[in-house]
């Protein structure tokens, strides 16, 4: 922790980013603190230039954040020969034809989730992007917490023995007033979906990543604010839905944007036959951890809060002495990190980093939700090769 030797010849790579938001802003933070705090990084991110709409916002972008320059056309990402990486950052409609551009362009792509708005968009760019042979990796951070990768390997070294239960929820309040205007995550043409692409994705994910396959989902979607300030919301507020995994666990997943209270709730419990975990992202150091029959004796059983901060924990040989927290944002300094390593070292970004197959599967079982919600009736998901 701290070491500062080494790293004289660190090779570089040009990032070109599309969008300057919410997310532009996440993934240029964790490309200027990698730079520095994995020390040495994989490669050396050079932020060459950033794409926007708006000539104002996206040149204003470019100061903030530290790119050389900036563009009004994402094309010009595309074809700017100093750029290795194409970050996509940008809303969900601008997610699949860019990110193919730059890969067939020979670029290496990182695109936020979800991958596509349907399971059709994102077939056709996991199918495209991976027939270029680019590194490509679908931006579901939270597999990059240090507590969700230690649950990872607590449940991989057998130690929950065999898995009944996955529960899983996102918990949002933002846009519970009814006098919030419209946005463009409130609309279908844009997002996709509502609180089930924005938020039951990464819950998706998750279950996938920790647990294993999905095969069949029931579900029940509601609309509770049909139209805003800006227009008819055409997406939906909540998703409620019972789960059956390849391996015989069954789950549930939950998400809203309605939830009085709950900032950004995150949160999962996994039952095994010898024990359970329990996570919750607003307390992202911790991991709750229960063996049963385990010391100190049947009188004192039940969970155990575990600091995720010790040196052999995962990812923390980047950071602070033990106890000394790190935060949202440094997910994606592990994210990006993994990926130029990657990169650097031509090796596969699965099973710890989301591919564009696990970004097509989430959006697989996002539209089998949606497909059970309208019917009424219990969907099998069915995956293409």
């Amino acid at each position: 922790m701290g070491e500062s030797a080494g790293g004289e010849d660190i090779p570089t790579i040009g990032v070109g980013m599309l969008g300057y938001g919410f997310m532009g802003k996440a993934h240029s933070n964790a490309y200027k603190t990698l730079a520095y705090m994995t020390w040495p990084p994989p490669l050396m991110p050079q932020l060459v230039s950033i794409a926007g709409r708006n000539e104002e916002a996206v040149a204003g972008a470019a100061r903030r954040y530290g790119f050389t320059d900036h563009v009004t056309d994402w094309q010009k990402l595309v074809t700017d020969p100093r750029i290795g990486v194409f970050d996509n950052s940008g809303p969900n409609n601008f997610h699949a034809e860019p990110t193919i551009a730059a890969a067939e362009a020979g670029k290496h792509v990182i695109c936020e989730k979800p991958l596509g708005r349907t399971a059709d968009e994102a077939y056709e760019t996991w199918q495209r992007v991976q027939a270029t042979g680019v590194k490509a990796m679908c931006a579901f951070n939270y597999r990059f917490v240090p507590a969700v990768r230690l649950a990872r390997q607590i449940i991989e070294s057998g130690d929950l023995g065999e898995i009944f239960h996955f529960r899983g929820r996102y918990l949002q309040e933002w846009i519970i007033d009814a006098d919030f205007p419209m946005v463009w995550r409130l609309d279908k043409d844009v997002a996709g979906s509502g609180a089930l692409g924005d938020l039951g994705a990464h819950v998706i994910d998750l279950a996938r990543y920790l647990v294993g396959e999905i095969d069949s989902v029931s579900a029940h979607t509601r609309t509770f604010v049909k139209d805003r300030e800006g227009g008819a919301v055409t997406v939906d507020d909540a998703v409620e839905s019972v789960v059956d995994f390849s391996n015989g666990a069954v789950g549930t997943i939950e998400a809203t944007r309605f939830a009085s209270g709950r900032k950004n709730a995150l949160q999962f419990e996994i039952n095994g036959s010898k024990g359970s975990l329990s996570f919750d992202i607003e307390r992202l150091n911790e991991l709750e951890v229960h063996y049963r029959g385990s010391t100190p004796g049947k009188l004192s059983q039940g969970f155990r809060n575990v600091l995720v901060s010790e040196a052999d924990h995962p990812f923390w040989e980047h950071w602070w002495p033990q106890g000394h927290m790190i935060g949202w944002e440094h997910t994606f300094v592990h994210e990006l990190h993994h990926f130029l390593t990657a990169i650097r070292d031509d090796t596969d970004i699965a099973p710890h980093g989301a591919t564009f197959e696990d970004g097509y599967r989430a959006a697989e079982i996002c539209d089998a939700m949606l497909r059970s919600a309208d019917s009424g009736c219990r969907e099998t998901v069915a995956y293409r090769s």
